[in-house]
């Protein structure tokens, strides 16, 4: 049975992007926002810091941008950067007029039962916070205080909001449980345009079709291609891989943003181990009990994440260990439960007691740097195919993310897509509806298992030889890996009726095949990666850009 419906915005993902976009169009489209999983299930739930923005009358945009485009490593785009940091009090006041309920001065001084100075400490000035200002804290490469945030949980406090507001609207149709398989192209015109998507609903397990003036793609990053990650099991780079498959160019796929410190236990997922452990002691051991940082860096665990995060792939690899651990037990206990509760508890869960022993960590994949070539309107290389979010490639980032810009980058380029969209709107015709998917042929899998175990191939080998440290012979070994890989699933795909697994699995290997041909091209060590071949940096920096063999210029 085919099934199509109509709407006039499609938007794929319902984190921070995805919300933003299809809230400022409700009211003016008919509008479908669709979740793999559950709605809240999402990157942006699990955003802990806060969203930079400059609020504060002694911050500044200059000073914003110029910390950006330091953290960023010589590759972040000017403009960009100045698009974003300049919208982001308008993308601040928007998520205030949503309900999102911010953390304020009075409520931090009423919990500490002392005033709170919105400024760095060591500075004064006359400024007296009224009980409506916002409470502001300062991140690493911050040179102000400008993270908005909602307590230690603002990604969740974002989610909530927005999500709330997307299903009181009548306008909008949250349709969760389904999968988006390939983007719909017209190709039969002068320019490419996107008339739609194909959806794998999973509760039927029926490919649906979904005709639309405009698609966004708000799919969050591609975090799972490596074996341990931050993100959740939903970050397997959908939009980029789709994307690509339509016609659109990719960029900086090399580089991807790692927590130096993950909790690496079975159980554990993706639970980090808090920079803050190190910043109060903790020491970074091999198995042998050795301390490795000092042979890194002369400020040994007060290194930046990067360099530990570099330094730990690199002891893992010599020495082909599975983790290192994190130290602090030569603290006083009380200090250690009444500084880090929740790590202490989670570790305790586990059966491992951090008074007393160390805690087993690996670095994990937190964000994806790259991804779809976007405008400052969030446009793609086809017509009517919007890319916003970890999905997306604007420039902001460069070679590393600075710290809680992405949330603001959700915000600024999402609402600058609707105005887009809204602008067309009026005048953007409905094409011809798009052709039924086509399983007529297809036969029900008996080999569930080989996905499981080809899923597991991927994310080691991109662990092993692509992850941080790399050299001209690991990338090699993963090229050959992935393609035949890649070829394993074209097989496969062709014969068998698609299920989740097997969507995110292609995805998955579409999108390592990217990041290594990308790592391949770059010849320097840049950010956080490290090439063992060419340890130096390039005087000027440069994007790697990838083009897809059906791109049309």
């Amino acid at each position: 049975m085919n099934i199509t419906r109509q709407y006039d915005v499609v938007v794929i993902g319902s984190g921070a992007a995805g919300s933003t976009v299809a809230l400022a169009l409700a009211g003016h489209a008919k509008i479908a926002v669709i979740s793999k999983t559950d709605l809240a299930e999402g990157s942006t739930r699990y955003a802990q810091g806060g969203i930079a923005a400059v609020l504060d009358a002694t911050d500044s945009v200059e000073s914003h941008c110029n910390d950006t485009l330091r953290a960023g490593a010589g590759l972040c785009d000017e403009d960009a950067v100045r698009f974003t940091v300049e919208n982001s009090r308008n993308a601040i006041d928007w998520l205030v007029d949503q309900g999102v309920p911010f953390t304020r001065q009075q409520e931090t001084a009423q919990a500490t039962s002392a005033p709170v100075n919105v400024h760095d400490q060591g500075h004064s000035d006359s400024h007296t916070p009224s009980e409506n200002d916002y409470h502001l804290t300062r991140e690493g490469g911050h040179s102000s205080r400008r993270i908005i945030h909602a307590k230690d949980a603002t990604g969740q406090a974002v989610s909530t909001t927005l999500l709330g507001n997307l299903g009181a609207h009548p306008s909008i149709e949250t349709l969760e449980d389904h999968v988006a398989i390939d983007l719909i192209v017209e190709r039969d015109l002068p320019t490419p345009v996107c008339t739609g998507v194909h959806v794998l609903d999973c509760s039927t397990q029926q490919v649906i079709t979904l005709h639309a003036r405009f698609v966004v793609l708000a799919t969050g990053g591609a975090s799972k291609v490596y074996l341990y990650t931050s993100n959740p099991d939903g970050a397997s780079g959908d939009g980029i891989a789709m994307a690509w498959r339509a016609g659109c160019r990719v960029a900086n796929m090399e580089f991807n943003q790692f927590h130096p410190t993950c909790l690496y236990h079975p159980q554990a997922k993706s639970f980090l181990i808090s920079e803050a452990v190190r910043g109060e002691g903790g020491k970074l051991l091999l198995p042998n009990g050795h301390q490795f940082m000092p042979d890194f860096d002369a400020r040994a665990e007060l290194a930046p994440r990067d360099i530990v995060a570099r330094a730990i792939d690199h002891e893992m690899k010599r020495l082909g260990s599975d983790c290192v651990y994190i130290d602090i037990s030569h603290r006083d206990p009380d200090f250690i439960i009444d500084h880090f509760p929740t790590i202490y508890q989670r570790c305790l869960d586990l059966g491992i007691d951090m008074t007393r022993e160390p805690i087993p960590v690996v670095p994990a994949a937190h964000y994806t740097c790259g991804g779809i070539m976007v405008d400052d309107r969030g446009s793609t290389d086809i017509e009517n195919l919007y890319a916003i979010g970890e999905t997306s490639f604007t420039g902001l980032h460069g070679a590393n993310r600075m710290a809680s810009n992405s949330l603001l980058e959700c915000v600024v380029y999402a609402q600058a897509s609707a105005n887009d969209i809204l602008g067309k709107l009026t005048s953007t015709q409905w094409l011809t509806a798009p052709p039924y998917w086509d399983e007529s042929q297809v036969t029900d899998s008996d080999e569930d298992v080989i996905i499981s175990h080809n899923w597991d191939e991927l994310r080691r080998f991109m662990w092993n030889y692509v992850g941080i440290v790399r050299s001209n012979k690991r990338l090699a070994r993963a090229q050959h890996r992935v393609k035949l890989l890649r070829s394993e699933i074209a097989e496969y795909y062709s014969h068998y009726r698609v299920t989740n697994d097997l969507i995110e699995l292609r995805n998955l290997a579409q999108v390592a095949e990217l990041i290594i041909e990308s790592a391949i091209r770059r010849k320097e060590s840049r950010g956080l990666h490290f090439t063992i071949d060419h340890p130096q940096t390039d005087a000027h920096g440069h994007n790697t850009v990838l083009f897809p063999p059906n791109y049309h210029d």
